[in-house]
């Protein structure tokens, strides 16, 4: 809708993983290396944790996109409650056939099923997205598809990615010995401030947009009210372009971007950050002190909460 207005060449904040777009700040690059250290080193167990939208999927995809022909790939990507029977997804994962099978003979087809890839000179991965979900008999399951082995090769890599819930789960009694195959896990922190500047300007000049399209302070602003977490910002900044097109602004100042919290706040899909909040609940925009013009008087000062910045009103 708004691409022409921008001379965008597609939208630059979509919601979906999107390994183009791949934002590689100082998290995010560490957790790649880790990932691609534990693939090309055939790490038994990788973990990799994170809040919800911090970019483990996007992460992920990337590294898939690297993978030659030699690397066999099964991903399990809807882990729920009633996940039902382990290796009958495993199995689909890896396009083998389950109806009319009972769990034995599963289990005796997949092991199979990797000797045979080891054989061809394939090794096979499985990568378990919203790992979090797995309960601890099903982890212990996994455990035992990794004992699958030919000679001194293992023939099955696993890699679980799940929100901060996964990392407390491993460290529950009964899985001390699928955290003793864990080589690599790393917990995707969410992006600071400076980062998510980077992360803003990166996306929109990946569209061969102007990457000052957002002003400074409305960085700022959209790092807080998403507190740094790529998939929120992206949320914010989408409706702030929308909201720039139907204004016909050329440019996006804190000002629009406050219209857009207050909005979504109203609605229900955002949360109140509460340092940024008069006792009413209102959001008061960020801006720094020195944008204002002469000193600030003492009756304004008093309406500033402590740790936010006060805007100018007109």
């Amino acid at each position: 809708m708004y691409e022409n207005f921008f001379e965008f060449r597609e939208k630059p904040f979509s919601l979906l993983p999107d390994p183009s777009f791949l934002y590689l700040g100082n998290k995010h690059s560490m957790a790649l290396a880790l990932l691609q250290y534990a693939v090309l080193n055939e790490i038994m167990v990788t973990v990799l944790s994170g809040e919800i939208g911090s970019g483990k999927t996007t992460l992920i995809r990337h590294i898939l996109n690297q993978l030659g022909d030699d690397v066999n790939i099964g991903l399990i990507s809807n882990t729920h409650r009633n996940f039902g029977e382990l290796i009958q997804w495993v199995s689909l994962a890896y396009g083998l056939p389950v109806e009319g099978k009972d769990k034995i003979t599963l289990y005796q087809n997949f092991y199979q099923y990797l000797i045979e890839e080891y054989a061809k000179g394939r090794r096979s991965i499985l990568i378990i997205d919203e790992a979090q979900n797995l309960d601890v008999e099903a982890l212990e399951e996994l455990r035992l598809l990794t004992n699958i082995n030919a000679d001194k090769d293992n023939v099955l890599q696993l890699v679980l990615v799940g929100q901060p819930e996964l990392r407390q789960k491993l460290k529950l009694h009964g899985l001390e010995q699928f955290m003793q195959r864990v080589g690599v896990a790393y917990h995707l922190k969410p992006l600071d401030r400076e980062e998510t500047d980077h992360y803003i300007r990166h996306r929109i000049k990946s569209v061969g947009g102007d990457p000052d399209l957002f002003e400074p302070v409305a960085l700022r602003f959209i790092h807080h009210q998403s507190g740094g977490i790529p998939r929120l910002i992206n949320v914010l900044c989408d409706s702030a372009l929308v909201y720039a097109y139907g204004e016909r602004r050329k440019r996006i100042d804190v000002g629009l971007v406050h219209q857009v919290v207050q909005d979504k706040i109203k609605t229900g899909l955002l949360a109140t950050r509460k340092n940024y909040t008069n006792d009413e609940g209102t959001i008061i925009p960020p801006q720094d002190q020195d944008s204002v013009s002469g000193k600030t008087s003492e009756k304004r000062q008093e309406k500033v909460i402590p740790g936010a910045f006060s805007v100018k009103k007109s």
